[in-house]
């Protein structure tokens, strides 16, 4: 496994590993109408193409293909965090926080936070993250549930 920055060709892979990780490791936490909501966000290619240009994109690749990547915006916000379903639990995204980690730190930042969904506050908890408050949020009248997660570095 190798990790390195996104470039713009990256993004198809990108979207499709966020669309099948939601669809197959989310659906224990979360109902199919929620599902399909959450993943119509990867439509809106505006997002994704301003993601690229103004966020640090960090990729895990085994055999020239994309297994996990994270996102970090303005040195402190975690955006995007995806592993996909056949890499999980193999600590590829110990090794993206990581990287995100470093980088906040090198820039000075004291904390980092994300919105997490139900499926990987776990994960958040195990690598020091605290809830600092569940939130409700309306996606087109769906409600989803995430939780605002904070780490002092």
């Amino acid at each position: 496994m190798r990790m390195r920055m996104a470039t713009p060709n990256d993004l198809p892979e990108m979207q499709k590993l966020y669309v099948d990780t939601i669809q197959s490791v989310c659906n224990a936490d979360y109902t199919p109408e929620q599902i399909g909501v959450w993943t119509s966000s990867v439509a809106n290619t505006a997002r994704w193409e301003k993601i690229l240009r103004e966020q640090m994109v960090v990729l895990a690749e085994k055999n020239n293909k994309i297994i996990g990547y994270g996102t970090l915006l303005d040195d402190q916000y975690i955006d995007l965090f995806y592993v996909h379903k056949d890499h999980q639990r193999q600590g590829i995204a110990y090794r993206i926080l990581s990287q995100i980690e470093s980088q906040a730190q090198r820039a000075g930042t004291r904390k980092i936070w994300s919105e997490v969904s139900i499926t990987a506050k776990p994960f958040f908890e195990k690598s020091g993250f605290k809830v600092l408050a569940q939130q409700h949020n309306l996606l087109r009248g769906v409600e989803l549930i995430n939780f605002r997660m904070e780490k002092t570095m």
